[in-house]
């Protein structure tokens, strides 16, 4: 059972990203199934809280390939971030604050705006990186 499913069409053509766009994916469906089977409350916390650290993790590796490689469009693409940071703090923050609940309007959110984030932003900033010299594949997985 899964909420999102990859795509190539979500792709921007730098393995690394999309791998961890991947793992992103998979956590928000991990955090479906969990809701779906009713799974107890410490385990949807867990799941959420790995999804926002992770969250954290992913957009500190693009702002750091967007800094090294001199993306124009940087601060812009960091503030997006930063809001979404600020948007899954506040979802943990309500999670915990809570009788340990997650909505459905939670995962819609997360997933609706992964998937706009990855079409509309991160597909922007690839072609420069890619033109710039960012590897496009691996030359072996490190993780």
């Amino acid at each position: 059972m899964t909420m999102v499913q990859w795509s190539d069409e979500y792709s921007v053509n730098i393995q690394e990203i999309d791998e961890q766009h991947k793992i992103w994916i998979g956590l928000i469906n991990e955090l479906y199934v969990a809701m779906a089977k009713k799974d107890a409350s410490d385990k949807i916390g867990e799941i959420l809280e790995r999804l926002v650290d992770y969250t954290k993790i992913h957009f500190a590796l693009e702002e750091c390939l967007m800094r090294i490689f001199g993306y124009p469009g940087y601060e812009a693409h960091k503030q997006i971030h930063d809001a979404m940071v600020r948007q899954v703090d506040e979802l943990m923050r309500k999670y915990r604050l809570s009788d340990g609940q997650v909505g459905m309007e939670t995962l819609f959110l997360l997933k609706d705006w992964l998937i706009s984030h990855i079409r509309e932003k991160d597909t922007g900033y690839a072609p420069y990186l890619l033109k710039q010299g960012v590897l496009k594949r691996w030359a072996r997985k490190f993780w």
